[in-house]
């Protein structure tokens, strides 16, 4: 019998699979369970319509992501911290800092998405990388000075 599973099944199939199993297995466990479902000419056309969706949702957000970077590539940032006589700052400028400013930019941008090794504590120029979505980077100015 041939089915289409609506679930990951381990060692058979991962969702969305049309798969060959037997009637048994397919009638008492996949069936019976609502793991899968016959792969009627109905329930093809239904999943062939669901990962069209899917396809055309993700690429609205690969070209939403491909704008926010083209954008981000050409912000910079200025960051004000308390610093001593030495040249030093106080405090570390982190990445919820670099966060909120870009979000007072009106640049949504979430501080997970900034990829920043270790805190900042001297003042200067930085250029941070900012991971969007999936392969789309994005690499922003960052300046630091100290009050």
């Amino acid at each position: 019998m041939k089915v289409i599973f609506l679930a990951n099944v381990k060692g058979v199939a991962n969702k969305d699979d049309t798969k060959e199993v037997k009637d048994g297995y397919a009638q008492n466990f996949l069936l019976k369970k609502k793991l899968a479902v016959p792969a009627t000419p109905e329930n093809i056309a239904k999943l062939a319509e669901k990962k069209q969706k899917e396809k055309e949702r993700e690429d609205k957000k690969i070209a939403e992501a491909k704008a926010l970077a083209e954008k981000l590539n050409k912000v910079g940032v200025t960051i004000v911290g308390k610093g001593g006589d030495t040249g030093k700052l106080y405090g570390a400028i982190t990445n919820v800092d670099i966060a909120k400013a870009l979000n007072d930019e009106g640049l949504k941008v979430d501080k997970k998405d900034i990829a920043l090794k270790d805190p900042i504590k001297e003042p200067g120029e930085y250029s941070i990388k900012v991971k969007i979505f999936m392969e789309i980077n994005a690499h922003i100015k960052v300046i630091v000075k100290a009050d």
